[in-house]
């Protein structure tokens, strides 16, 4: 067998995403040297189109919020949510826990782009089609095989260390064999893009916010959300999330299904009364995800490539960031030669924020987060610390509803059962 070239890097990052670009650029504002390793040809399309305000700190601690502030998305101040003739809403620029007021509903196609430029524009060499074959982390250091999709050559690359960003390609977990099953039940997302042509009045007898996501409950099945993006070029993004067993015996047709469930649900089918769909739907299933270990020797695992909980708080992209954020910080410190501890200082820190996130992903699906939600006489200082985690602030532990996500959380829908 011929030997393959040997290409010597420091940091290779797997995957152009969000987590993957900011993580890039991090590095390289650091001095560091790095290499993205990307399967596909951006601009490429995914899901995951409603920032949290969290996203934005990181984005500005990459240097790219300027150029993010410029590219036109629509401004989001907050979420909104519709169950029956019943609305709530939470403005994200009046929470609890300082920090950015507003961000963004994305084309995620343009917003991945926009991010993978920027970190390209800072130095960051990013090489796109390329597929990790194999990866070897038993020598003195990691040795990645390379594919280039364009015509099959094979190459290697030996670092120093690899961040993986794959995202739901999950290369690493998959390949060192670090995937577990997700705690999660399984669910499906069914999701197009339209035209939506929404008027200022429909939703539940309120004006429709196009500053705020908009996330619907079935009538009748409190496990079944719809979410609705809108984007500042007049679509939207929408999407349905039940567990799988709800998509039996429904029409085959990934529209006609899709349909089917908006039309079930009057308070939606009124906002869209007028949309025009005109993209074929898609569906995703079984995304929910885990693994072994967050880090090993010679690697760290961030965002989706590690853990995946649930779209319906669009948390997704801010813990990916996150996990981008912190890694590269520990990272910048070995590569200095400084000793760290990769579980204290970033595995056990980032999973307090996923399993705040968890605690209410848990709490919407069995009803009692719902139930806090749509409660009508709640104190303002709590909404403002609900709205701080809806922002995407989970790991503020001054935020007792951060600290103590999962008592809090049943103490206070008790409460609001018993005022009901």
């Amino acid at each position: 067998m011929q030997s393959l070239e040997v290409e010597q890097r420091r940091v290779v990052v797997i995957g152009a995403g969000p987590s993957g670009a900011i993580a890039s650029a991090l590095l390289q504002r650091n001095g560091h040297d790095v290499l993205v390793l990307e399967r596909q040809r951006f601009p490429r399309f995914s899901i995951g189109e409603s920032l949290l305000s969290h996203c934005l700190d990181f984005v500005e601690e990459a240097g790219m919020l300027e150029a993010v502030r410029a590219a036109g998305f629509q401004t989001k101040h907050g979420a909104a949510f519709a169950w029956g003739e019943q609305y709530s809403e939470f403005d994200f620029r009046d929470t609890f826990t300082p920090g950015q007021g507003s961000t963004f509903q994305v084309q995620r196609a343009r917003f991945d782009q926009l991010l993978a430029d920027e970190a390209a524009r800072q130095g960051v060499e990013i090489r796109y089609e390329q597929e990790i074959v194999a990866a070897d982390f038993s020598g003195d250091c990691p040795r990645l095989t390379v594919r280039r999709l364009s015509d099959g050559h094979e190459y290697a690359i030996e670092c120093a260390f690899v961040l993986d960003a794959s995202g739901y390609g999950r290369v690493l977990p998959r390949l060192l064999e670090l995937e577990l099953p997700s705690s999660f039940p399984v669910r499906q997302a069914l999701f197009t893009h339209i035209e939506d042509r929404i008027e200022t009045s429909g939703c539940a007898g309120r004006g429709f916010d196009r500053e705020k996501i908009l996330i619907t409950t079935h009538p009748t099945l409190r496990d079944v959300w719809f979410w609705t993006i809108p984007f500042s070029d007049g679509r939207c993004s929408l999407g349905v999330v039940a567990a799988a067993e709800r998509f039996q015996d429904r029409d085959a047709d990934l529209d006609a299904c899709l349909r089917g469930f908006v039309e079930e649900t009057p308070s939606l089918a009124r906002v869209l009364g007028n949309a025009v769909w005109d993209t074929p739907a898609r569906a995703i299933g079984g995304y929910s995800a885990n693994v072994k270990r967050l880090h090993g020797p010679g690697f760290a695992l961030l965002g989706n490539a590690a853990e995946f909980l649930d779209p319906v708080f669009s948390s997704g992209v801010t813990i990916a960031m996150r996990s981008a954020s912190m890694a590269a910080g520990v990272l910048h410190r070995q590569l200095g030669g400084e000793a760290v501890d990769w579980q204290a200082e970033f595995a056990l820190p980032l999973k307090r924020g996923v399993d705040c996130f968890r605690a209410y992903v848990e709490g919407w699906y069995d009803g009692s987060f719902q139930d806090v939600i749509f409660y009508q006489n709640a104190s303002v200082d709590i909404r403002r610390m609900i709205s701080s985690i809806l922002a995407g602030y989970a790991w503020d532990p001054r935020n007792p509803y951060v600290a103590e996500p999962k008592r809090r959380l049943r103490v206070l829908a008790e409460l609001c059962a018993s005022n009901g």
